[in-house]
């Protein structure tokens, strides 16, 4: 439940934020929903009762989903001579916060086993995030001329996904969501009741999904030099479905742990890589295309999640984590229509 309303929160922050956050500035509309984030955690460190920790867990899908979104929107607009690039270093900062977050939480408990200090401490950070924020859009808007102003309008979802290469995009973030965290959540299961390895082993063989989609988002700008970008797509496409193929199809550890580096680095740098190139072909809708992004792969996260936990009851896990490939082969499919599409709107 948790977790249910948490993306149910990221999908509507997604869709407010696409649709309204290019009527704010976005620098000072970034502060005050940072501000309300570090509230919101105060105020669930504070709780008594479970269910209010699912309500505050909705508040902060919807704050964050819109802080990412317009996060994407900044980089693609301030960076357009780099926007793969920093697009990239902003995913892996995302990846690198989720894979610090459980040494966080562990360090901290060294101090206190206390669940609620976590979530205080970084409420703490966030304050003076949001300070710094606030200080930086202050200094923004007194270099920019009164007479330079920019366009702030309602953008519309609907535009945007009548195209068909965003239509492909979507699809194709869908099997990303459902791939990422299908195997997040599900792999250490699969290995230590599936396959026998201890739980230790089983979380090793997934700090090498997690690891190489934390290196992949940092050097693939690199490959850009030698192939174009929708050739890329294709690569790292292929190499996903390759990667989800081998880490159902294969037993011995060391081919596991390999398959999943190969899964993890094919797919990290696909977001970054997909999401620049849908801005470079719509740079005015980029919160919109966040957006789309963003809900669908929060749904590819749920579906993916759900049907294979009903699998595993009504099967095995062994059968259920089919679904990995069955994600990869969309993502594959999509990811053709997206590269050819993307490369005839350019």
């Amino acid at each position: 439940m948790l977790f249910t309303l948490f993306s149910l929160g990221s999908m509507a922050g997604a869709i407010a934020g696409g649709k309204y956050a290019s009527r704010f500035d976005y620098l000072f509309l970034l502060s005050v929903l940072i501000v309300v984030n570090a509230v919101t955690l105060v105020f669930m460190s504070l709780v008594t009762h479970w269910y209010l920790m699912l309500v505050y867990a909705g508040i902060i899908g919807i704050v964050a989903a819109t802080i990412i979104t317009i996060g994407h929107t900044l980089i693609a607009r301030l960076y357009e001579e780099k926007r793969f690039k920093m697009m990239g270093i902003m995913d892996f900062m995302f990846s690198f916060g989720a894979l610090s977050a459980s040494f966080y939480v562990t360090g901290l408990y060294l101090l206190s086993e206390n669940w609620r200090l976590p979530l205080q401490v970084m409420a703490g950070i966030m304050f003076l995030l949001s300070a710094y924020t606030l200080a930086c859009a202050v200094r923004s808007s007194k270099s920019v001329s009164g007479d330079v102003a920019t366009e702030r309008k309602t953008l519309s979802f609907k535009v945007v996904l009548r195209q068909p290469v965003f239509l492909f995009m979507a699809v194709l973030t869908f099997g990303y969501g459902a791939i990422e965290f299908g195997n997040a959540n599900w792999f250490v299961t699969y290995a230590q009741t599936g396959l026998g390895y201890t739980g230790e082993q089983a979380r090793n063989l997934l700090a090498c999904f997690t690891g190489g989609m934390v290196i992949s988002r940092l050097v693939y700008t690199y490959f850009l030099r030698f192939v174009t970008v929708h050739h890329l797509i294709m690569v790292l496409a292929t190499g996903t479905l390759l990667g989800t193929l081998s880490i159902k199809l294969f037993t011995d550890l060391y081919l596991l742990g390999l398959g999943n580096f190969i899964l993890g680095f094919s797919l990290g740098a696909l977001f970054p890589l997909v999401l620049s190139s849908a801005m470079n072909i719509d740079s005015d809708n980029g919160p919109v295309l966040s957006g789309v992004s963003i809900v669908a792969n929060s749904m590819g996260v749920q579906i993916a999640s759900f049907s294979t936990g009903v699998w595993a009851n009504s099967a095995t896990i062994n059968v259920a984590f089919w679904v990995i490939p069955m994600a990869g082969l969309v993502l594959w499919l999509s990811s053709i229509g997206f590269a050819y599409k993307m490369k005839a709107a350019r």
